[in-house]
């Protein structure tokens, strides 16, 4: 650690006595973020020594590191690793707007991927991988959401000791009781409070001891104040109150999205995710999966019922691999005990090769033996309707979130689920790490035959 320290300290020394030479560069700007594009770069000489210094810094203090060697007025794009820190100058012509300062951080966690070899280890107790699963105890919350309970299952299976966290009225629209949550729960300790509430879910696991703490909260809207309240607040004290009993290790269900952040729940995921990798007494694993298969199977019925196949633009602005619940499951279950998934971020997608709207239509008319129909809407009636409730947003406030669903469901028409280059703008297939058997063709198969009974996906239908 003393070693990290006067790295530290010579990195912020050096940047700081470099940082004269800017003006070589003053024309070029970063790609820190599509969202703000007018920050000058730092000189490819403080890029070099700020390189050379991180090897030996953890995770956590690379992230603060570099966002305080730097100048406070401006922020480099970088991408930090165990031995190399890469900034790419481009010449872009400034046109970003002013941007919220928590959004400035958020952008700032976009450009930076961790690997778990520089990361501090003697700073953190993780001794728990070294007991038996019974003797692990494993918090999970959001337990009751579409995700939560595949997860749930899962730790259940591999016989972690688990304890839930529900609200008394749970599930989609509240309608859950204690006794219904605890059925759906079964096999776990569950406990009754708000995530939401700091104090109320401290009082709710009492003096429990914890291990590890698994997040599968999420906003079931993606509206702005519902936002910050879920994908950034409650996840934040439940990694707070996880801490003060003892969890050493944090498993974070995120979205591969957050990667090309336009929507307010963007920007709140990304805010936290970066509290959680600067943390020097919790490790982490940052799990940023692509499409479910559940929010790809909205037009089953329809289609099978003979209606047509609706899709935006030519249906192949966007592409996916999409995963299974119980693959993904899997994969986070992983992320409790395996160390090669230690302060990583980790993207994943389901196995076989990437599928636009188009495809995903062409399959669902073969497996119904039907004559594909589509019907074509172009993004720029999206963009009037997204424009007209802007302007009314002045004069009705109320309607800011009817907004904001607007410019979500159009980043999901033209957004691809994949990993996203921001160098070169593009998504890539093959870049996106694939995990699992399950098929889209499976699931495609089985609401056909079975519907979609027991599929919901409650207020988070709407991103289908």
């Amino acid at each position: 650690m003393a070693s990290a320290v006067g790295s530290a300290a010579s990195v912020s020394s050096s940047a700081t006595s470099i940082a004269r030479s800017r003006q070589a560069v003053s024309n070029a700007q970063c790609n820190l973020c599509h969202t703000c594009r007018s920050f000058p770069l730092h000189p490819p000489r403080a890029v070099a020594e700020i390189r050379k210094r991180l090897v030996t810094v953890s995770a956590a203090q690379q992230v603060r590191l570099v966002k305080t060697s730097l100048d406070t007025s401006s922020a480099a794009t970088f991408s930090l690793s165990s031995t190399h820190l890469l900034t790419r100058p481009q010449r872009r012509t400034p046109s970003c707007s002013r941007v919220t300062q928590r959004r400035r951080a958020s952008a700032l966690v976009v450009c930076a991927s961790v690997d778990a070899a520089t990361v501090a280890r003697d700073e953190v107790s993780d001794d728990y991988r070294s007991r038996p699963p019974q003797d692990v105890r494993v918090l999970v919350v959001g337990a009751t959401g579409y995700i939560g309970k595949y997860v749930v299952r899962e730790l259940v299976s591999r016989g972690f000791s688990v304890i839930t966290v529900a609200r008394e009225q749970s599930g989609i629209g509240g309608k859950a009781g204690k006794d219904q949550t605890k059925a759906e729960l079964a096999g776990t300790e569950v406990r009754f409070g708000s995530v939401t509430d700091p104090a109320s879910l401290a009082a709710s696991l009492g003096d429990s001891k914890v291990d590890v703490v698994v997040s599968c909260l999420a906003s079931r809207r993606g509206g702005k104040r519902d936002s910050w309240l879920i994908d950034y607040e409650a996840t934040k004290n439940s990694m707070e109150v996880g801490r003060a009993r003892g969890a050493s290790h944090f498993v974070l269900l995120s979205a591969i999205c957050v990667q090309k952040p336009l929507l307010e729940f963007q920007h709140a995921k990304l805010k936290f995710e970066q509290e959680l990798m600067q943390r020097k007494d919790m490790t982490f694993s940052i799990v940023r999966p692509t499409a479910f298969f559940k929010s790809l199977g909205g037009q089953v019925e329809s289609v099978k019922g003979g209606g047509p196949y609706v899709m935006f633009g030519d249906g192949q602005l966007c592409a996916c691999k999409p995963i299974s619940e119980s693959d993904l499951a899997k994969f986070l279950a992983d992320c409790v005990m395996e160390e090669d998934k230690v302060n990583k971020i980790l993207p994943i997608g389901g196995p076989g090769e990437a599928l636009t709207p188009l495809q995903q239509g062409e399959m669902l008319f073969r497996l119904l033996g039907q004559k594909p129909r589509f019907i074509r809407v172009p993004l720029g009636i999206m963009d009037f309707v997204i424009s007209l409730l802007d302007s009314l947003t002045r004069f009705f406030p109320s309607l800011e979130d009817a907004a904001e669903f607007g410019r979500i469901g159009r980043y999901y028409a033209s957004e691809s689920m994949l990993i996203y280059d921001p160098k070169t703008g593009r998504y890539s297939s093959e870049d996106t790490p694939s995990y699992g058997t399950d098929t889209l063709e499976e699931f495609f198969r089985k609401v056909i035959k079975d519907g979609m009974a027991g599929q919901e996906l409650g207020d988070q239908a709407f991103f289908s």
